[in-house]
């Protein structure tokens, strides 16, 4: 009986919990970004940003990549997004990485908005750590790399009212693919 007691004790303190769990690792991953060299510039002049904590990323030939974030107008959340990639073209392996896409007005920031956001296959994304596969896997993504994920730097402009950087988190993958990135959004409640 005190087992019993004991572990539902234990599911209740989880359940309580792993929310909170949850979050910190949306300001974990926005803390490491502002860290990060100019990134730190664009969290004070970005009119909103998109943080992805974990986008994980896999291939053999043909390829997929997913992961879940939040959005942030003026440093307020205001919803949630999700990231779906596909990719065709020679790749094999697989990596984690996090993700930070700024928005640098109102505009930017509602098209990304709409639900039906992708990246064009212009946009490039920026490897703020050294890593063996450096590119977010954005359509003709070219990406540099510098530091480590504790001492990273990043230079970066916007695109189209967007600019994004990534830090990668682990894995090892070897890609040559045509790919995109689709975005949705979910306003907050």
């Amino acid at each position: 009986m005190k087992s019993m007691t004991w572990q539902s004790a234990a599911c209740l303190a989880l359940v309580l919990i792993a929310p909170l769990a949850r979050a910190d690792r949306y300001t974990d991953t926005i803390a490491l970004f502002r860290h990060a060299g100019e990134t730190a510039d664009f969290f004070r002049t970005s009119y909103g940003y998109a943080v992805f904590p974990t986008i994980g990323k896999g291939g053999f030939i043909v390829g997929a990549a997913h992961g879940d974030g939040r959005v942030f107008r003026q440093g307020r959340y205001v919803g949630d997004t999700s990231m779906t990639q596909i990719s065709v073209g020679f790749q094999l392996g697989g990596q984690a990485y996090s993700e930070m896409v700024f928005f640098q007005n109102a505009a930017a920031l509602a098209r990304f908005e709409s639900g039906k956001y992708a990246f064009s296959a212009d946009v490039s994304a920026v490897a703020i750590t050294a890593s063996a596969s450096a590119s977010a896997g954005t359509a003709g993504a070219t990406a540099g790399a510098s530091g480590t994920e504790t001492h990273a730097t990043a230079a970066g402009v916007y695109q189209d009212g967007v600019a994004v950087f990534t830090i990668a988190k682990g894995g090892l993958m070897y890609q040559a693919a045509v790919a995109g990135q689709k975005f949705s959004f979910k306003p907050a409640r």
